[in-house]
């Protein structure tokens, strides 16, 4: 009696270890699939860079050409709006550009001609107060400052041949750069002149399902793109306003090209501000003084405060939907994989590959109500009709009221038409 007894309760405790182990396995066996493709994922991202990398001096030209073209491409659409043609209006916005970024440095250029000596005076000036002040403060004799100068000019010399090709080196890429900036400058203009075809054409040669997530992505990146860049260039020309009027009232050397190295600075948001402001406050301390230079930083301190909290939500709205860390980080490796040119480029690579994954994280929650909405619907609704049933999220901006050109129709020949 006590086996019979006790016989059901050990089968059912066995029966519990099994479905135990099958949990555990299922467990395994969900972990070993994920990590699989997580490990995929990161083997063709990895290749993915590595075709970048090898096609860099074609890859770089075309970034800097759709980055300026989200400049200009808002004025060649009201230009069209207005029945200009778009090869006239490509080149009145290009050409108007070139002609606004010429008079810039025009302007520069004699103020730099003018205090550039200047501002070497008073560095010579403020080096001999600083060996006056290590010789008061710490009894340091000329004789030793001297051995300590002339130490470093042995080094110099002896390092002539290796400063020689590190110039040789930098030469080389200034060359490479304004190579590059030639060809993004043609590619730009191509993009305003054509780019408004390029999706219809997309949609059109990979067909419905995958044309209209292209369609969609595509667009959705572009405005995030355009709406960074150009509300940057909105935040980078006040700072700059209001920091170029403070050094030309304080009287520091080259207040207008700080201002406009300012300027460029906001398209590298966080760091770039913190350069142009330290490399104010330095010049202001070598030519003007430590008081000088104390008010130059309240004032930059004022103006980034400003900025942040006034500003930037007023111009970006939500801005990038990016916490700082990420930016920061981003520009980080951005600036230690491609330099100066990473450090611009990350933060809209990084924005817009954010955009992409929100993207689809919507569609995840699309055909996740679907399916609860409609469980034994047979077939599937199609993605096109998913994104038919759901409203565009549009984000409100500045820069909302540009119209779209309408999409070109295909004409009698096959080919697209505005």
């Amino acid at each position: 009696m006590t086996q019979e007894s006790t016989g059901p309760a050990v089968t059912a405790r066995s029966s519990a270890r099994r479905t135990r182990g099958q949990l555990i396995g299922d467990g395994l066996s969900w972990t070993s699939r994920w990590s699989l493709r997580l490990i995929l994922t990161a083997l063709g991202a990895v290749t993915l860079g590595l075709i970048i990398g090898e096609l860099w001096s074609v890859v770089l030209p075309v970034l800097l050409g759709l980055i300026i073209a989200t400049v200009l491409e808002p004025p060649a659409t009201w230009l069209r709006h207005h029945r200009v043609p778009s090869l006239l209006a490509a080149v009145i916005v290009v050409v108007g550009a070139l002609a606004v970024v010429g008079g810039i440095i025009a302007a520069i250029a004699p103020s730099v001609a003018d205090q550039v000596p200047e501002l070497v005076s008073s560095a010579t000036s403020g080096i001999e107060d600083v060996q006056r002040w290590l010789t008061g403060t710490f009894g340091l004799g000329q004789s030793q400052i001297g051995q300590a100068v002339q130490a470093g000019v042995d080094q110099l010399q002896s390092s002539a041949t290796m400063i020689a090709g590190t110039v040789f080196a930098g030469l080389t890429v200034v060359a490479n750069g304004l190579i590059d900036l030639v060809l993004a400058l043609v590619l730009a203009f191509l993009f305003v002149k054509d780019g408004y075809r390029f999706l219809p054409w997309l949609r059109r040669q990979v067909g419905t399902t995958a044309g209209v997530h292209f369609a969609q992505v595509g667009s959705r990146a572009w405005d995030r793109l355009g709406g960074f860049i150009r509300s940057q260039a909105i935040i980078g020309l006040v700072d700059a306003a209001c920091i170029g009027v403070g050094l030309v009232i304080l009287g520091v050397p080259l207040a207008l090209p700080l201002a406009v190295l300012t300027f460029f600075g906001a398209f590298i948001p966080i760091v770039g501000a913190l350069t142009a402001g330290v490399l104010s406050v330095l010049i202001a301390l070598v030519s003007n003084g430590l008081t000088n230079a104390l008010i130059v930083a309240v004032l930059i301190l004022a103006v980034q405060q400003i900025e942040g909290n006034l500003l930037q939500p007023l111009v970006q709205g939500k801005g990038l939907g990016l916490h700082a860390a990420v930016v920061i980080l981003a520009v980080a490796g951005g600036s230690s994989v491609a330099g100066i040119v990473g450090a611009f480029l990350a933060v809209p690579a990084v924005a817009v590959a954010a955009e992409i994954l929100r993207y689809v994280n919507e569609q995840i929650d699309l055909r996740a109500r679907s399916d609860d909405e409609h469980p034994s619907q047979d077939p599937r609704p199609t993605d096109a009709e998913l994104l038919a049933a759901e409203p565009p999220r549009r984000r409100p901006g500045m820069f909302a009221r540009w119209r779209r050109v309408p999409e070109p129709t295909p004409a009698a020949d096959g080919t697209a038409e505005p």
